[in-house]
């Protein structure tokens, strides 16, 4: 990639124009990196140590309960991820955060994340913005976990998210969805035929 910060420079219309200054804040404290099919972001039982912003490709966030990974999140392109709550409070991770695919990342620390809101207030409103998103992503997810079946849980991924569908594997996307990876071929060949 040849700016690595064009994306994020860019993910506010508003802020396209930034003074220099907040341009140069974030070349100095988000640091990128290339990061390989598998890589693990934050270990479970660990400390996050790192705000992602993706650039390409997809990272997901899970736990595990009864022996099984549960897919909390999953995310792509333009988006932010760690384990929020963790790295927010900087305590110990009960989730694991793991590349899909081969990803390329821009990662910031708690300590620059907090300076460069100090330094910006261009940048702490964009902050509140995607901490707001967030709440209300999460609080969607919730509702469709328990208010659509299966099938239109798979439906509603399949028109917002196509790329992710394309790239991430049926069992990660069962997963996300709250089902068993069986239960998602059935759906799948249902749709088809």
């Amino acid at each position: 990639m040849k700016d690595p910060y064009h994306k994020i420079l860019n993910l506010f219309p508003e802020y396209a124009n930034a003074e220099n200054t907040d341009k140069a804040l974030i070349e100095q404290l988000f640091h990128p990196v290339t990061l390989k099919k598998g890589s693990v972001l934050v270990e479970e039982n660990s400390i996050p140590g790192y705000l992602y912003f993706i650039n390409t490709g997809f990272i997901r966030v899970y736990y595990y309960h009864d022996g099984e990974a549960v897919t909390s999140h999953i995310n792509c392109p333009n988006g932010f991820i760690t384990s929020f709550g963790s790295f927010m409070a900087q305590r110990r991770s009960i989730e694991i955060v793991e590349c899909i695919t081969a990803c390329s990342v821009l990662r910031i620390s708690r300590k620059d994340l907090d300076l460069l809101y100090e330094r910006s207030p261009k940048w702490a409103e964009a902050g509140r913005k995607i901490y707001d998103q967030s709440i209300v992503y999460n609080e969607q997810r919730t509702r469709d976990i328990l208010t659509l079946s299966a099938e239109q849980r798979y439906l509603k991924l399949l028109n917002e998210s196509p790329g992710l569908i394309q790239q991430v594997p049926l069992q990660i996307i069962a997963s996300f969805i709250g089902i068993k990876p069986e239960s998602l071929s059935r759906i799948r060949r249902q749709l088809i035929s």
